[in-house]
């Protein structure tokens, strides 16, 4: 109910939740539903997915039954690689070999890994890891062969970062850094994603090749839930945020959070707004370009949550104290409405005057992100069927 409640304000989120809520399952969902009825094996990689990413899971299932196992298992895989990267009381001794040699351990029948620490969220996935290989092993070799390239080349870019490289101690030096960081980390995403769409078929062998658009998909998720995570981030140790972005407004990166450097803590935080700014025309660019339903709709959902994302944090320093959001109602309005580009546009479009009309003259970056907005806006008329 109080999700209802959150919305009560807005019409269009109520009908969307009614909507939702009331909604028959797609064919789709159905053959998915099928399928795991009659395969244990299978079931519990679904619900390591669930488990993991509940909102993921929701969008993967939804796919052709064609695409929806191998990037169930792509998933699964980059979020057990992830796993060992993320959790802290691991040592770099033991860390390091894992991240460089995870693209092998994916062909090691009955491996599993149970040293996490206790309070990593996703320890589970990988004290049961065999489970995921074995249906990894299932997967067609063309598919196989894709997951395993990009697992080795996330490992080592995973396993660099974390030896110290591209770094200073737990900081982002550069935005060359910051770049590279989330390119290892998403933009490689975006291509194992693209080879996959690629590789079944379904999608035009070109989208596979264009490299800088597909790591561009994956960094606009990744740099807006590092603003986002700002304060998580923050708790746990963890500075994503590039120095060379930050430095230019406060001496330490937790300064942020003071009540004295409110505006400077604004105004750093529209500069890593800026800078994300920048590859939304590649990422409707990129959308425009895929035909089959299912791989669209898995494409746009999570840009169009990113976007209103980017507009929820864009100038509000709530991120500096407290984990946020978008309403419920709002994503699920947002998840409806994304089954083609000119509906995809139009969200953009939305939030953009959204981010617009909070954007301050008095903040240095004002012109900047005037000037990037108006580039975004020109673009996406470019995609509109009706113009």
């Amino acid at each position: 109910m109080s999700v209802f409640l959150k919305s009560l304000g807005h019409p269009s989120e109520l009908k969307a939740l009614l909507a939702y809520k009331f909604a028959p399952a797609s064919q789709n969902k159905l053959n998915h539903q099928k399928t795991m009825a009659n395969d244990e094996q299978k079931k519990k990689c679904y619900q390591f997915l669930d488990m993991t990413s509940r909102s993921f899971a929701a969008v993967i299932q939804e796919l052709d039954d064609e695409l929806r196992d191998a990037i169930c298992i792509f998933y699964l895989v980059l979020r057990g690689l992830d796993t060992v990267e993320d959790d802290m009381t691991i040592s770099l001794e033991k860390k390091l070999p894992l991240l460089r040699s995870f693209d092998k351990i994916i062909y090691q029948r009955g491996w599993n890994f149970n040293e996490n620490g206790p309070n990593e969220k996703d320890r589970e996935l990988l004290v049961q890891f065999d489970v995921v290989i074995e249906e990894f092993l299932r997967l067609k070799p063309g598919y196989q062969r894709v997951i395993s390239d990009i697992t080795e080349k996330m490992g080592k870019g995973m396993a660099d970062y974390a030896a110290g490289e591209h770094r200073e101690n737990t900081s982002v030096a550069t935005i060359k850094d910051f770049d590279l960081y989330c390119h290892y980390v998403a933009g490689l995403v975006g291509y194992g994603l693209s080879d996959i769409f690629a590789e079944s078929g379904l999608e035009d062998k070109s989208i596979a090749k264009d490299k800088v658009k597909a790591n561009n998909m994956g960094l606009f998720l990744q740099k807006t839930n590092i603003i986002r995570d700002y304060r998580e981030d923050l708790d746990d140790g963890r500075q994503f945020w590039p120095r060379e972005i930050w430095a230019n407004y406060v001496t330490e990166f937790k300064d942020l959070t003071l009540p004295s450097n409110s505006e400077k803590a604004r105004h750093c935080s529209s500069a890593m707004v800026l800078n994300v700014l920048h590859v939304v025309p590649d990422v409707l660019s990129y959308l425009s370009n895929l035909h089959n339903q299912s791989v669209f709709n898995f494409c746009a959902i999570p840009q169009v949550m990113a976007i209103a994302t980017l507009a929820l944090v864009f100038n509000n320093l709530d991120i500096y104290h407290k984990n946020i959001k978008i309403r419920k109602g709002e994503a699920v309005r947002l998840i409806s409405a994304s089954t083609n580009m000119d509906n995809v546009v139009e969200i953009f479009r939305e939030y953009l005057k959204v981010i617009s009309q909070k954007n301050d003259p008095l903040d240095p970056n004002f012109l900047e992100i005037s000037m990037a907005l108006g580039k975004v806006k020109k673009t996406t008329t470019t995609f509109l069927s009706y113009v």
